[in-house]
C-alpha cells in the first residue's frame, strides 16, 4: 500500500438554507422532508405510453440521474423518459420518442433553489424506450458523461464541456440487445478507467407478449416475470482511447443469466477491488465476487445473498450495497414487492451474509410494499445510515385482484436504531403521506447545504424534488474526491472516518445504487453533535492510502489524490 499526505481544498457551504452562524444547538431536532417541486421548476412528467395490451416495459421504465454536468459545483438533474407505443405495437418498429411529451430531459441548477430546462441546448432528447441512467467520467477529461438504457439500442452520451453532448456509442463501440435496466460505471481492474456493467431483465418482445390477468374488463395484467426466460448482463472493458470491449464472455458475466434490475459496487471482502451485487427479480440474487484476473465468480447462494432465509426467490428491484452498521464490510440491502419482505444481508466479513430481514424490523415494516429507488445514507446526520424507499406496486389493477393492496404507495423513512429499523415517516414531513407510483429515485446535496435531498420518478406521472430539512443541523463532513492515477472520479475509492470521540465510520465512492439511478458522486458523513474529526483515511483504487488529520465539519472536502507531497489546505 502506498501513503502520502493529502492535497486537499475545503470548500465552503454555499446552499442558502445553512449558515454556521444560525446553526441550532438542538442536534436531536427533529428532520423533515419538503415537496418543493413546483417551486423549483422541475417540471418533469413521465410518459409510459401505457397500452390495453399491457407491455412489460411500460410498468418498469424511469430513471433519474443527480450529477453536475457544468462543473459549477451544483447537482443538475437528469430524467430518462418513455417513448410513445402503438397498440399493438409491431415488433419490427421502435417506439417513438419524437414527440417533446417523451424526451428525456436535462435540467441545469440555478443555485437558487430553482431549475432550468436544458434539454435541447445538451441535445439529450433520446431515442427508443428509456429506462435507466448510468453518470461518470469514463475518459478522465473532467466531465460527467451518461449512459442511458432502453428497451433496444442504449446510448453513451459523451460531455464536451460545452453544455452539449455527443451521442458516442457507436464510436465507443457499446452495443447492447435487448432490454437494458440499471447500469454503472466502476473500475473493475484497477487500470484508472471506468467500465461499464449493464443489467439487462428477461427474454422480451413485442411480439412475445403474452396475455396475463383475467379475461374480463379491464382484468388483463402484467405479466409475472415467471412467464419469461432469464438472460445474461454486459460487461464492457474501458480500452482508455474511448472505445470499449465487451468483456461479458471472457469475465464469465455471460455465464449466469438473471432478471437483473438494479446493481450496485462494492468490496465486499476488501481484498482492495470492486465486486458487483445484482437484483433479479423473482429469481436468485447475484453477487460477482472480483478475482483480481478479469474474471468473477458468481457466489450469490454461497455467500447467503442468494435467497431469503428460508430458502426462497423474491422480487429484487432496487439495491444498495453499503456499509450500514459500520462494521467495515459493505452489507445489501434490496427492495422486494408487496407480499414479500424487503432483504437486508448483513456482511459477516468472512465472505458470508446472514438474512437480517426479520431481526431488524426490514420485513415487517415493508410487507404490503413494493420497492424501488432506495439508498442507504444519514439522513439526519446523527453518524448513523437509514433507508429512504420508493414505493409502487407493479400492477397499476391490483386492487382488483387484492383489496388489500395499493398501486400508488407511500415514500418511507427508515432511521437505524442499534440493530433494528424504525419508520419515522409520520413524523418526517407530510410528503410521507403522499402516494406514489415510484420507480427511479437519486440522491444528493442538491442545495449544497449539507444534507441529503432526494428525487423520485414516478412511472407515468410527475416527478418529486423532496429537500432535506433540518439534516444539517447535526455536524456533517462531504468529500469531493478527485483522481490522478485512479479514475478521476474516485469511484471505488474507500473512506473511513474517526471522530473525536473514537467512533468509526466506513463507505465508498460510487454513484451507483437504487434503481435505474445515479447519485450524487460526493460522500457524506453525519458527525452528529461532534465538533471535531480525529482523521479521515482515504484507500483509492490504485493503491495509494491517504489520511486528513484535525479536519473541521460542516463543509465538503475536495481531496486530490497524490503519490507525495505535503499536505494543503485553501478555501
Amino acid at each position: 500500500m502506498i501513503r502520502s499526505a493529502l492535497t486537499l481544498l475545503t470548500l465552503p457551504v454555499i446552499g442558502a438554507a445553512y449558515s454556521l452562524e444560525t446553526r441550532s444547538n438542538e442536534g436531536t431536532a427533529a428532520v423533515t422532508y419538503a415537496d418543493v417541486t413546483a417551486t423549483s421548476g422541475l417540471r418533469f412528467l413521465h410518459r409510459n405510453s401505457a397500452t390495453s395490451s399491457k407491455y412489460l416495459i411500460e410498468s418498469a421504465t424511469g430513471g433519474v440521474a443527480l450529477f453536475d454536468y457544468d462543473n459549477d459545483g451544483w447537482l443538475d438533474v437528469f430524467f430518462v423518459n418513455g417513448a410513445k407505443l402503438k397498440d399493438p405495437q409491431p415488433d419490427a418498429e421502435t417506439p417513438d420518442k419524437s414527440s417533446p411529451e417523451f424526451w428525456n430531459r436535462l435540467f441545469r441548477n440555478n443555485h437558487d433553489g430553482t431549475f432550468t430546462d436544458v434539454t435541447e441546448k445538451a441535445g439529450l432528447q433520446g431515442r427508443g424506450y428509456g429506462m435507466g441512467v448510468a453518470a461518470a467520467d469514463y475518459d478522465n477529461d473532467g466531465f460527467t458523461d451518461l449512459y442511458v438504457t432502453n428497451y433496444g439500442d442504449s446510448i453513451l452520451y459523451h460531455n464536451n464541456g460545452n453544455g452539449s453532448f455527443t451521442d458516442v456509442t457507436a464510436k465507443a463501440k457499446i452495443k447492447t440487445d435487448g432490454w437494458t435496466t440499471s447500469a454503472g460505471f466502476f473500475d473493475y481492474d484497477k487500470d484508472g478507467y471506468l467500465d461499464l456493467f449493464v443489467c439487462r431483465y428477461v427474454q422480451w418482445s413485442f411480439a412475445g407478449n403474452i396475455f396475463c390477468g383475467e379475461k374480463k374488463p379491464g382484468g388483463r395484467a402484467y405479466c409475472h416475470p415467471d412467464n419469461f426466460k432469464p438472460i445474461s448482463n454486459y460487461l464492457f472493458r474501458n480500452n482508455g482511447d474511448g472505445t470499449f470491449t465487451d468483456v461479458s464472455e471472457p469475465s464469465r458475466i455471460k455465464a449466469s443469466e438473471g432478471k437483473g434490475l438494479g446493481v450496485a459496487f462494492a468490496d465486499f471482502n476488501n481484498d482492495g477491488l470492486l465486486d458487483i451485487s445484482v437484483a433479479n427479480d423473482s429469481y436468485q440474487q447475484f453477487l460477482f465476487k472480483n478475482n483480481g484476473n478479469g474474471t468473477f465468480t458468481e457466489m450469490g447462494v454461497i455467500a447467503g445473498v442468494g435467497y431469503t432465509e428460508d430458502g426462497k426467490t423474491f422480487a429484487g428491484m432496487g439495491t444498495d450495497f453499503v456499509d450500514i452498521d459500520d462494521d467495515g464490510f459493505p452489507d445489501i440491502v434490496t427492495t422486494a414487492l408487496s407480499n414479500e419482505s424487503y432483504a437486508f444481508f448483513r456482511n459477516n466479513g468472512d465472505e458470508s451474509f446472514t438474512y437480517a430481514t426479520l431481526t431488524s424490523n426490514l420485513g415487517e415494516i415493508t410487507r404490503l410494499f413494493a420497492g424501488w429507488g432506495m439508498r442507504i445514507f444519514d439522513y439526519d446526520n446523527d453518524g448513523s445510515k437509514d433507508l429512504f424507499l420508493a414505493n409502487g406496486h407493479v400492477m397499476d389493477n391490483i386492487e382488483l385482484t387484492q383489496p388489500h393492496l395499493r398501486y400508488m404507495q407511500k415514500p418511507l423513512l427508515l432511521k437505524k436504531a442499534g440493530k433494528k429499523f424504525v419508520d419515522v415517516s409520520s413524523t418526517s414531513g407530510t410528503v410521507f403521506n403522499q402516494v406514489w407510483a415510484s420507480r427511479g429515485a437519486a440522491f444528493g446535496d442538491l442545495d449544497n447545504d449539507g444534507d441529503i435531498d432526494i428525487v423520485v420518478s414516478n412511472c407515468n406521472g410527475p416527478a418529486y424534488y423532496i429537500r432535506n430539512e433540518g439534516g444539517n443541523k447535526n455536524h456533517w463532513i462531504g468529500l469531493d474526491l478527485r483522481g490522478i492515477k485512479s479514475n478521476r472520479d474516485g469511484i471505488g475509492a474507500r473512506i473511513t472516518l474517526t471522530s473525536e470521540s473514537g467512533k468509526v465510520q466506513h463507505n465508498h465512492v460510487s454513484t451507483t445504487a437504487s434503481y435505474l439511478s445515479a447519485n450524487d458522486r460526493r460522500v457524506f458523513f453525519g458527525l452528529g453533535e461532534e465538533t471535531k474529526i480525529k482523521q479521515i483515511r482515504i484507500q483509492w483504487p490504485r493503491g495509494i492510502e491517504q489520511v486528513i488529520s484535525d479536519l473541521k465539519p460542516d463543509q465538503v472536502v475536495k481531496a486530490e489524490e497524490r503519490a507525495e507531497g505535503k499536505l494543503k489546505v485553501s478555501s
